[in-house]
């Protein structure tokens, strides 16, 4: 694959994957975990969803460059404008989607598995893609690679920790849990086994796993 078609792809997966964000968000049943926090913000202050999710993810950047200083790739830079990106997808999927409002707990669980199907697809692309990573897997990675420790367990304390900011913004600031519910804990399991079976099925298992390491 050229160079111009895996960062071809790497948009398209972006799109995929800010579709399945809101996509998530619409079910009514929670966000997922990476997407708690600049959702919380998003009803707390005067940003959107989009905004905030920008500002989280260049906090992550940042996070990447303090650990590695001097060692930080330049080319990881385009993390921030891919991350604008992102965020841009995200806004315009919030106002297009703007009329999904499941009401049946079955339909909020389809939009939520449709949801998390399409971030699992979009992580998966950008994998197959290898061009770059989001600032929160960036993150991650590493901690994990430069502490010589599990990228599983980085990626569940990594998780935890923006629930526990969300739910604690929430309680704070709206006076009740939002962004956090049983959509948030089926979006943990679901997610890494569909992108598994979507790396598996579109670019072979080992080299899938090779590329994006999913905890």
């Amino acid at each position: 694959m050229s160079v111009v078609s895996r960062w071809l792809l790497f948009l398209v997966a972006l799109w995929i994957q800010s579709a399945g964000i809101v996509l998530v968000v619409k079910s009514f049943l929670g966000t997922s975990p990476i997407s708690s926090l600049p959702y919380v913000m998003s009803e707390t202050f005067p940003f959107t969803f989009g905004e905030t999710t920008f500002t989280v993810n260049m906090v992550f950047l940042l996070g990447q460059m303090l650990i590695l200083k001097k060692k930080f790739p330049k080319v990881q830079l385009l993390q921030a404008p891919m991350t604008m990106i992102f965020a841009a997808f995200i806004d315009l999927c919030m106002q297009a989607f703007g009329n999904i409002t499941p009401d049946a707990y079955w339909q909020k669980l389809i939009t939520l598995f449709l949801g998390a199907s399409m971030v699992s697809l979009g992580v998966a692309l950008q994998g197959i893609a290898d061009v770059l990573k989001l600032p929160g897997e960036g993150l991650v990675y590493t901690v994990s690679d430069t502490y010589h420790l599990d990228f599983g367990k980085v990626k569940i304390a990594n998780d935890g920790i923006l629930v526990t900011l969300a739910i604690c913004l929430s309680y704070v600031e709206i006076g009740s849990i939002e962004g956090v519910r049983e959509g948030t804990l089926i979006s943990v399991f679901i997610t890494g086994i569909i992108a598994r079976f979507f790396l598996r099925h579109l670019s072979g298992w080992e080299e899938g796993r090779r590329v994006l390491r999913i905890g």
